[in-house]
C-alpha cells in the first residue's frame, strides 16, 4: 500500500504544479481579469476538464500496468517451474 500513497503524493505534486503555469497561461492568453470571480470559474471548470481528462489516462495507464505486471509474474513463475 506504500507504493501507491508513493504516486498519490507525486500526482497530487505534478497536479499542484501543473495548475500555477496553467491558471497563468490561461490569463495571459485570454487576457482574463484575475479579480473577477466569474473568470476564475472559466479557469476552475477548464482545468476541471483537464483533471478529468489526465485522470481518464492515468487510469489506463495504471490499469496497463498492473495487468502487464500479472502477466510477466505468470511468465516467471512458469519459467522457474520448468527450470526446477
Amino acid at each position: 500500500m506504500g507504493k501507491y500513497k508513493d504516486i498519490a503524493g507525486i500526482l497530487l505534486l505534478i497536479i499542484v504544479g501543473m495548475f500555477i503555469p496553467f491558471i497563468i497561461s490561461i490569463v495571459i492568453t485570454f487576457n482574463l481579469d484575475a479579480t473577477n470571480l466569474e473568470n476564475w470559474l472559466k479557469i476552475g471548470s477548464t482545468f476541471g476538464w483537464f483533471l478529468i481528462i489526465f485522470g481518464i489516462e492515468l487510469i489506463v495507464v495504471v490499469f496497463y500496468y498492473n495487468i502487464t505486471s500479472k502477466i510477466a509474474k505468470k511468465r516467471i513463475k512458469d519459467i522457474n517451474k520448468k527450470n526446477r
